[in-house]
């Protein structure tokens, strides 16, 4: 008789990542909650062998490392970890994929505290009519930055963590300041 292997409690707890990752996405602007606090939860969840990062927090970088996925210059990282962002300048050299190969757009994570500062109102796919978020913690003028860039299907993709938080902004979605 054969059986099925049992998932270590290290799987289980990426796969609950992915999870909330990918319901966070489709979903833009609710918020779910991750196994562990913080972006190693999403370390574990989408990193390997063949991705490409950018990682400016050094706390993180040992667990990006552990991964085996490559270390890659801001312009040529598949997934982008900024930790809290300090310039919206930064968002210029994301990865907005081509015409051809949209998915080539990066996915970048934010550390930023949810629920308080600045309102925002998204709209587009996943939102059935709008839905008003609040993001603390990003600099002047990171919104118009990110509307200048994205060209949907063109763009890249956001999660904003905040503890075991995450809330993702898919490039489709329209973010306005209210």
């Amino acid at each position: 008789m054969l059986s099925a292997p049992l998932p270590s409690v290290e799987e289980t707890r990426a796969n609950q990542s992915f999870d909330a990752l990918l319901n966070a996405l489709s979903r833009p602007g609710q918020i779910r909650t991750l196994p562990t606090a913080g972006e190693g939860s999403i370390v574990d969840a989408l990193l390997d062998r063949e991705c490409r990062v950018f990682c400016a927090d050094p706390t993180l970088l040992p667990q990006v490392l552990e991964t085996g996925a490559m270390i890659a210059e801001l312009p040529d990282a598949d997934l982008v970890f900024f930790g809290p962002v300090q310039d919206a300048e930064a968002l210029l050299s994301v990865a907005q994929g081509s015409d051809l190969y949209p998915d080539d757009g990066a996915t970048v994570v934010v550390r930023a505290p949810l629920n308080v500062g600045s309102k925002l109102r998204l709209t587009g796919p996943g939102i059935e009519f709008h839905h008003d978020i609040k993001i603390a913690g990003l600099p002047t003028g990171f919104w118009h930055m990110r509307q200048e860039l994205i060209r949907y299907p063109m763009g890249f993709d956001l999660f904003f963590v905040d503890g075991d938080q995450v809330l993702g902004i898919p490039r489709s979605t329209k973010v306005e300041e209210l």
